[in-house]
């Protein structure tokens, strides 16, 4: 396969390798959150070894400020940063996280207590530092693709929580009534977790950055002046000589500034910023302690769960059809602000009605999480160069994420109202 002398092929030749491209951005998106939602997913385990904790929604609590601070560094310093380096070392933590929940586990013989509490936290902080790596870093990365990649990104992310949650609904059913089921069953996601962070690793590592179709990308962003590539392009077997800027080379024309980006597109920043800011005052805290069963009794909070992650991955997957794919950003900003009519609804249905109206409350939550999830992120990078594509990538998961970390102290402090 020839390449020309800027390191992409003529226009006329269709890259190789996108269907495998697009499932492996679907197993690193799975990978950026399973550690996580494992945790989330094993809610029932550490509620029964921090009864008095709230284990829930200091998880959350503890997870997001470390995911934001991280996330707000790179997307300011974004232009500078060796992506490749940024999501290895992401990977990497997301693995020891894993590994360091099974060592503190056996460390401790399963047993409950300020300590192991203290320690349990502690690893949920490296894993927000590791998701404040990758996150960002991906979906930048793969905005400056085509946009198949990076709803696949994203609907990998909801895919952990639905494979998480069925691996629990399972694991529940086969432990149960055995001797120390929930521990069995918190070791074996922990476990699952570790292997899989490995293969993104090496898939990360290995195999995605040869695929034809991703060095056509990244040799088209290099040309337009992204310098966040550079790595990636040299672990393909393509070494170029870097262009730092349009001083540099007049033939590469100056890029926006993450100022600029940020004005032009504060109608899609503020629509991620709320989009998450609901998600995370309803799910999972809300939905976790606040809800009481009269007929599913644990399992409740299980199908709640599973409920939200099945229909948030259904919802990242709608988009692909394009009639029904909202690309107005008018439209898009009057779903996400009608979308808040679901707060109500669901202090309705928890004051006055039964769990089959949750539970489709919660199906609405999550397909409309992921639908416009994936609107907004495929459908905002289309004006721009590489290096501006991958700037407004790491703002707009900026914006998402301070959604997230408001929407779970406005969680936490409607749990402070209640009287804890």
């Amino acid at each position: 396969m020839a390449y020309g002398e800027d390191g992409h092929r003529g226009v006329h030749t269709i890259p190789e390798g996108k269907s495998l491209a697009v499932f492996i951005c679907w197993l690193l998106g799975n990978g950026c959150l399973f550690g996580y939602n494992s945790m989330l997913t094993m809610e029932d385990y550490f509620v029964h070894l921090f009864p008095s904790y709230h284990p829930v929604r200091v998880i959350t609590l503890t997870y997001q400020p470390f995911v934001l601070v991280i996330a707000a560094v790179f997307a300011y310093h974004e232009a500078k940063v060796n992506t490749r380096v940024r999501n290895l070392v992401g990977y990497s933590l997301f693995f020891l996280s894993s590994l360091a929940l099974i060592i503190l586990d056996l460390a401790t013989s399963g047993r409950g207590g300020i300590a192991a509490f203290i320690g349990v936290c502690t690893v949920v902080s490296v894993f927000g530092v590791a998701e404040g790596h990758v996150e960002g870093a991906m979906t930048g990365d793969l905005s400056l693709m085509c946009p198949e990649f990076i709803q696949s990104f994203s609907a990998g992310m909801a895919a952990s929580g639905a494979i998480t949650s069925a691996l629990r609904l399972v694991t529940k059913a086969a432990f149960e009534k055995s001797r120390d089921g929930l521990r069995r069953g918190a070791m074996l996601f922990f476990a699952a977790s570790c292997v899989f962070e490995v293969l993104c690793l090496v898939l990360y590592a290995h195999v995605f950055p040869k695929l034809p179709i991703v060095k056509f990308y990244r040799a088209k962003a290099a040309s337009e002046g992204s310098l966040t590539v550079a790595a990636d392009l040299a672990a393909a077997g393509l070494q170029r000589h870097p262009k730092l800027s349009a001083e540099d080379d007049p033939a590469i024309p100056e890029r926006l500034s993450n100022k600029q980006l940020l004005m032009l597109n504060m109608d899609y920043a503020l629509d991620m910023f709320l989009i998450y800011l609901l998600t995370l005052s309803i799910f999972p805290g809300f939905l976790a302690e606040d809800l009481e069963s009269h007929s599913l009794g644990s399992w409740y909070a299980l199908v709640l769960i599973a409920t939200y992650n099945s229909s948030d991955l259904v919802g990242r997957y709608v988009p692909l059809m394009e009639s029904v794919k909202v690309t107005s950003r008018r439209r898009l900003l009057a779903m996400v602000l009608a979308r808040y009519l679901l707060l109500p609804a669901f202090y309705c249905a928890a004051r006055y009605g039964g769990e089959s109206w949750t539970i489709v409350l919660v199906s609405a939550l999550g397909l409309s999480n992921g639908y416009l999830t994936v609107c907004v992120l495929t459908e905002a990078p289309k004006p721009y160069k590489g290096p501006e594509k991958n700037a407004l990538g790491n703002l707009l998961v900026f914006c998402l994420l301070a959604g997230i970390c408001l929407g779970a102290v406005l969680d936490w402090l409607w749990l402070i109202g209640k009287g804890w």
